[in-house]
């Protein structure tokens, strides 16, 4: 993994010198050459990236004293004191980059003028004034631009790159090494294996922290890959981070690739973050797992269609491109002020293609009015069809329904539970059912079969309605929707009609209620004109007869649930195409007879 991101971030020329790094800034405050504020320039609501920015991880600050601050680009209420209360602590940190200005001023004369700015308080007031008129946050980075005949932020510039490079060989200089148990090396000195490069190297004590996962359980500044602090992780004498030795400059370039993949291409699934990237280049219209994210919204089954379309060129040698292509593939969220690595999956473009294949075509269910099939699923609409609310999704099943879905592995049973219980819990409050919940338990089932082909009483499920479906638990089901259709028909809506009342025990003992049910059908069957009654009465002894009416199953399996509940879900499906496909028919037949218009 971490060769992987080193990679990555040197295909991209990321900024990984140990010192510099890329800073989202939300507001610029426009000076003249005296110094005076002009204006404050505000980026996009999310902020403007500067690729190359000053930068001390927060142990080079420790050592830099108290109030030690960043250079030239910091929070407004360190550069401005913009605070509800300025706290001395704020003033120190203020006087710190104040102080640090002054003295790079002296060296780098362009930026005398936020020298100026910051020592002058009548503009500090002026900037803090127009910063709260223009809804600021004391936490919102600023940076300086400095009008000459054109406004240029010095942060964009490379004047300032060496005394820069200076002031922190000054700054490192100044620490000690630990002190070292009788008969060991210092901490630091020892040389030893990187992890990251498998070459020989004297590893980096602290390793830098990752930025972006805040909205996934990580810290605003940031989270640690490796850390090590307590007592119990200093075996053999190893203290910090020489338990995962990593070289400076390899712990710079994987830092600099994940935090540009959370950046640009983090996708925040409920309670957890997925980045990928490719060994090669791919064009995001062909990105087969921004499809699972998000499929393409050109119809029924894009994304579908997409990754089969891809998948045929690479085969019949039109896309060599993609042909030799590898995917990566990382699941993220923070706890503690460490990254939680969830997941790490890599293999062949071809394979990931075919996999996503499968997951669209295994998920892929009849609409509920019966009318062709659902939209494909988004990849949060499957999470969330386990849980209540998205809320509840918790990391641990985004990492597995993931992997699922690239890998092509079989849906886990605890999985299945979820549906089947949220799906319980659906029909008990009569709301209308989620695509995804029915499409995961028929890609259960899908799944299974694939897998164990010889199985007994392994069959294919449909999208659709299946008849001559074997399974007894699918008839169960099927049975069930036909004799809530013959009571709806009998006595009309009588509010908690018999599948509120009966669906959970009918679904877990069908022989013991379905019995009943069936023995009460009479009573329905004799309120109907006969020619309904009829019909209906065929309808219940044909699913009947598909399941032998004297050994209905006593109980079910967890799995023999879940097709009881894709029995009843498909049979309604099916009588509200009917029935909509008879009223479009009839309102065609009517647009035909009436006159045109000249």
């Amino acid at each position: 993994m971490l060769e992987q991101l080193i990679r990555y971030a040197q295909r991209e020329q990321l900024v990984a010198e140990p010192g510099f790094g890329p800073k989202n800034v939300h507001w610029g405050l426009v000076l003249d050459a005296s110094g005076r504020l002009l204006s404050v320039q505000g980026f996009p609501p999310k902020g403007r990236s500067f690729p190359c920015c000053p930068e001390l991880s927060d142990s080079e600050m420790k050592k830099g004293g108290p109030g030690c601050r960043h250079f030239l680009v910091d929070n407004a209420e360190v550069v401005t004191l913009l605070s509800k209360e300025v706290t001395a602590k704020v003033e120190a940190k203020h006087a710190y980059f104040r102080r640090f200005h002054r003295e790079a001023a002296r060296e780098l004369p362009e930026l005398g003028p936020v020298a100026a700015f910051l020592d002058d308080p009548a503009e500090l007031a002026r900037a803090r004034e127009e910063l709260a008129v223009r809804k600021a946050r004391p936490t919102d980075n600023l940076t300086f631009a400095v009008l000459a005949e054109a406004a240029h932020y010095p942060v964009e510039g490379e004047a300032w790159h060496a005394w820069w490079r200076r002031f922190r060989g000054e700054l490192l200089g100044k620490a000690t090494a630990a002190p070292a148990e009788e008969g060991e090396e210092p901490a630091g000195s020892r040389t030893m294996i990187c992890l990251a490069t498998g070459q020989p190297v004297q590893p980096v004590l602290t390793q830098p922290k990752i930025r972006g996962l805040s909205d996934v359980g990580g810290l605003a500044t940031g989270d640690a890959l490796a850390s090590y602090k307590q007592d119990s992780f200093r075996s053999f004498g190893l203290v910090q981070s020489e338990n995962a030795a990593i070289s400076q400059a390899a712990a710079s370039l994987y830092r600099a690739g994940l935090n540009a993949l959370i950046e640009k291409n983090g996708q925040r699934l409920a309670g957890a973050k997925v980045v990928h990237w490719y060994s090669g280049k791919v064009a995001r219209e062909e990105d087969p797992l921004a499809f699972v994210v998000e499929p393409p919204e050109r119809g029924e089954a894009a994304a579908t269609r997409e990754a089969r379309r891809l998948l045929t060129a690479i085969q019949r040698g039109e896309r060599p491109d993609l042909a030799d292509n590898r995917y990566f593939a990382l699941t993220l969220s923070g706890a503690s002020g460490r990254v939680m690595v969830r997941d790490f999956l890599e293999g062949r473009f071809g394979e990931l293609l075919e996999n996503i294949d499968l997951w669209f075509d295994d998920l892929e269910i009849v609409r509920r009015d019966g009318l062709g099939p659902a939209p494909d699923p988004k990849f949060l609409a499957v999470g969330g069809a386990l849980v209540r609310d998205l809320k509840e999704l918790p990391s641990p099943l985004v990492a597995t329904l993931w992997r699922v879905a690239l890998t092509g592995e079989d849906f886990p049973q605890s999985l299945l539970a979820r549906a089947v219980e949220r799906f319980r819990a659906d029909v008990f409050a009569d709301a209308p059912f989620l695509h995804a919940r029915l499409g995961l338990m028929k890609a259960y089932h899908r799944r299974l079969e694939r897998r164990h082909s010889n199985r007994e009483g392994a069959h294919s499920m449909q999208p659709g309605l299946k008849e001559d479906h074997p399974a007894p638990a699918y008839q169960c089901g099927r049975l069930l929707a036909a004799l809530a259709a013959l009571q709806y028909s009998a006595l009309g809506d009588v509010g908690a009609g018999v599948v509120q009342r009966y669906f959970a025990a009918a679904s877990a003992t069908p022989s013991l209620v379905l019995g009943r049910m069936l023995r009460l059908a009479q009573h329905h069957l004799g309120k109907l004109e006969r020619g309904m009654a009829f019909w209906h009465q065929e309808r219940i002894a044909n699913i009947l007869r598909q399941v032998d009416s004297e050994r209905l199953p006593r109980t079910l399996s967890l799995e023999e649930q879940s097709l009881f509940a894709l029995g009843y879900y498909q049979q309604i499906a099916a009588d509200r195409g009917a029935a909509n496909a008879r009223r479009l028919e009839a309102q065609a037949a009517q647009d035909a007879t009436l006159p045109r218009e000249s």
